[in-house]
């Protein structure tokens, strides 16, 4: 065999896999913004079938051939990406291989009934019509840990929990003990700085609202000013807020009008649109790149951290809110604000609140330390589903002051669960941190972020992640990434200097 053909081989394999990939995606997609409810089960059975070809391809005779021969092939004279792309390769393969295919097919039916499901109850205020697919999902989920157990092990050798093997999707390398040291101080330090904010001056003075067509020209008029290309990219409605990359030059992200939350739509466009300049970013050229995993992205906390960086950094900052004050104001038809610092607080409103993807970024890190610990509960403290309600409504009383008057309100919000997607939320939350942290690095290179935005030029701060964040792909894990691109292991200091640096400024 010459040089090089069984890793071309093994890229061809790939391509298909991704090619498959992709009309997953695109049923996904189709699934959670056009889709009719009546077709849940079919669409089930079409993303199972999916999953089992997906499976098939990942676990084949065939293609531990190819990836045994790459491996022979490459050796020790290989390159480091050749080395890193065999080596996460291999470790997807030891992972799939152990999982039996019923499971597989099982769990994609599962997520597609738990979805629909899900958005019945959700509709309804029923939390028992979803019980039953939730405790169907965490069954399943648990399957998955101990069948995945015998190849899931930390750098120590050390066995992972139920909870840490399913977290290892969204954030590779990540343990209960490192989030203990990450997380659980924002659980002490955030509840006195929402305290401080309750005497923040109010932004406008009477309750106002905009229609539904003023808010989604608006969100096209922020899209056009950060690069959107309908050529590439496209933007739909769905029940929750999403982004998805269906194929190298096809990106979509979903937002939602929420009747008295004018800002709503705004902001999760720029919080989706952050994810998809990252996903548009990741390397995609090369021989070493996609469609193999380096081309993929690093974690969902990094993710994560570019949306946020867009919907708080860039959306939320001082100098947007005066570039778009006079926008909404002429949408609205009257300045019920009378400033841009009066529009800047109504931007930024801080108060503890019931809903996650509507909370302040004091607050949100309180949102995701309820959920991840509900998560542990139900899946390794042995928590009944049915209690999850209340449990939830205890834990808002305790970590924000208050408790919803229902569950869609309080532990229906969130599709993730409807899902299986255990091991998602803390993600977010260090996304927070690492967004804070990689701001500081920009702000020491660049100067402060504030005054590239009032001179317009947005577009420095996005070639700066452009060329140090994005072509990492999956080179690094996320705490390599931040310890590459800011100097300093992952801390939450940034983050919280960051908050109470913005609450003086909010007071001014």
């Amino acid at each position: 065999m010459s040089a090089g053909q069984a890793y071309a081989q093994l890229r061809d394999h790939l391509h298909t896999t991704q090619l498959l990939g992709g009309i997953q995606s695109t049923l996904y997609f189709d699934q959670n913004t056009a889709m009719p409810p009546g077709s849940a089960h079919w669409r089930g059975e079409q993303l199972a079938l999916l999953a089992l070809q997906l499976h098939e391809r990942q676990t084949s005779t065939e293609y531990a051939d190819l990836l045994a021969n790459a491996e022979a092939e490459a050796g020790a004279q290989a390159s480091h990406e050749q080395q890193r792309n065999l080596q996460l390769l291999r470790q997807q393969w030891e992972r799939q291989s152990r999982l039996d295919p019923a499971l597989v097919g099982q769990l994609a039916q599962a997520q597609a009934q738990g979805y629909a499901f899900w958005q019945e109850a959700k509709r309804d205020n029923a939390f028992a019509r979803f019980a039953p697919a939730l405790q169907s999902l965490i069954d399943l989920r648990l399957e998955q840990a101990r069948q995945l157990a015998p190849a899931e092990r930390d750098a120590s050798g050390q066995e992972r929990s139920p909870w840490e093997i399913l977290a290892q999707p969204f954030e590779p390398d990540v343990s209960k003990e490192a989030l203990s040291r990450w997380l659980l101080p924002l659980r002490s330090e955030l509840p006195p700085l929402l305290e401080q904010a309750q005497t923040l001056p109010k932004g406008s003075a009477e309750r106002w609202d905009l229609s539904e067509q003023s808010q989604e020209s608006l969100c096209d008029q922020l899209l056009q000013e950060w690069g959107y290309n309908p050529e590439r990219c496209y933007r739909a409605r769905s029940p929750h807020p999403f982004s998805s990359t269906l194929g190298p030059d096809d990106f979509r992200i979903t937002t939602r009008v929420v009747e008295g939350q004018p800002f709503s739509a705004f902001l999760a466009t720029a919080h989706e649109w952050g994810h998809s300049l990252y996903e548009q970013g990741l390397p995609r050229t090369g021989d070493h790149w996609f469609p193999w995993p380096l081309g993929e992205a690093t974690s969902m906390a990094v993710h994560e951290s570019q949306s946020l960086f867009y919907e708080n950094r860039l959306a939320r900052s001082q100098a947007m809110a005066c570039r778009w004050h006079p926008r909404f104001a002429q949408a609205l038809g009257q300045d019920v604000w009378g400033s841009s610092q009066g529009f800047w607080r109504d931007l930024n409103p801080i108060a503890p609140g019931l809903t996650r993807v509507e909370a302040d970024e004091v607050s949100y890190g309180l949102h995701v330390l309820l959920r991840y610990e509900l998560e542990l509960a139900l899946l390794e403290g042995g928590m009944p589903v049915e209690e999850l309600p209340s449990a939830w409504n205890r834990a808002m009383k305790e970590l924000l002051g208050i408790e919803p008057s229902n569950d869609r309100e309080g532990c229906l919000q969130d599709v993730h669960w409807s899902e299986g997607l255990f091991g998602y939320f803390p993600s977010y939350a260090l996304g927070h941190l690492i967004s804070a942290q990689i701001s500081e690095t920009i702000e020491g290179q660049l100067g402060p972020i504030e005054s590239l935005l009032e001179a317009g030029d947005d577009a420095a701060l996005g070639l700066w992640l452009k060329q140090r964040v994005y072509p990492l792909g999956r080179s690094v894990n996320a705490m390599e990434l931040v310890e590459q691109v800011s100097g300093s292991p992952l801390s939450h200091h940034p983050f919280l200097r960051y908050l109470q640096q913005k609450l003086e400024r909010l007071a001014a």
